[in-house]
């Protein structure tokens, strides 16, 4: 099979970045405990011109791993832009860095893949409100409602279909609700938490049937939810 150039398969640089957090860093702890805070940490890796939605100029999407037996937690982010760790707080953890490139190059129709992805699975439905409500937000005519177990599933496999997967397998794991600081709207200046995303994983074998949808999605990532740890799609052979 001849490859296209590498200019048309991904951009000039995809990195993967693994940071294997320190468990003694308050820094660390605090991240594990607050995904807001998280967000702003994974942002110092960008480069700090980039002007309006940084993320998406950078190409950042994260996903946070759970500690197993011995090995600590750990962060996983893909960037578009070459990483700066040097804002990285004190002691925040360690950090090994991969070339993306061969991964993409590798993707072909037929092709066997294991997938893992800590998706936003929600549907957005409309929202009734009272005629003269004065705290109504013109705005806010939907909610994002979470999924689970089948309907779960089947909002994976619609969005896999699209980013170019044939599922073979799925397993999924409730990874749980977080909570992200909003502004109640009857007091400007007061903050709320309130649950806004619910995250589910899915592991599993598919086959790729459309390459360049998989790389669209894998730059784009997949969902609601990516500046607080959704959405970035993983492969690997099968």
């Amino acid at each position: 099979m001849t490859l296209p150039p590498a200019t048309a398969i991904a951009p000039a640089t995809v990195t993967l970045t693994r940071i294997r957090l320190n468990r003694n860093s308050p820094d660390a702890r605090r991240d594990l405990t607050h995904p807001h805070s998280l967000h702003k940490t994974v942002m110092l890796l960008a480069p700090e011109s980039l002007g309006e939605h940084p993320r998406q100029k950078a190409g950042l999407l994260f996903r946070l791993e759970q500690a197993i037996e011995d090995t600590p937690p750990t962060l996983l982010i893909q960037s578009q832009l070459p990483p700066d760790f040097s804002h990285l707080p004190r002691a925040y953890g360690t950090t090994q860095t991969r070339d993306l490139t061969p991964m993409f190059r590798a993707l072909a129709t037929g092709r066997s893949v294991r997938y893992r992805i800590t998706a936003n699975a929600s549907t957005r439905r409309k929202v009734k409100v009272l005629d003269g409500d004065p705290f109504f937000d013109p705005e806010a005519r939907h909610k994002d409602v979470p999924l689970h177990g089948d309907d779960a599933l089947a909002w994976w496999q619609r969005k896999a279909v699209h980013a170019g997967l044939s599922l073979t397998s799925t397993d999924i794991t409730p990874v749980g609700p977080f909570r992200r600081p909003v502004r109640k709207r009857q007091n400007a200046h007061s903050e709320s938490d309130v649950f806004r995303h619910v995250l589910t994983r899915f592991d599993g074998i598919a086959t790729i049937t459309d390459p360049d949808q998989l790389r669209h999605a894998l730059l784009t990532g997949i969902g609601r939810g990516k500046p607080y740890g959704a959405g970035l799609l993983s492969l690997a052979p099968a």
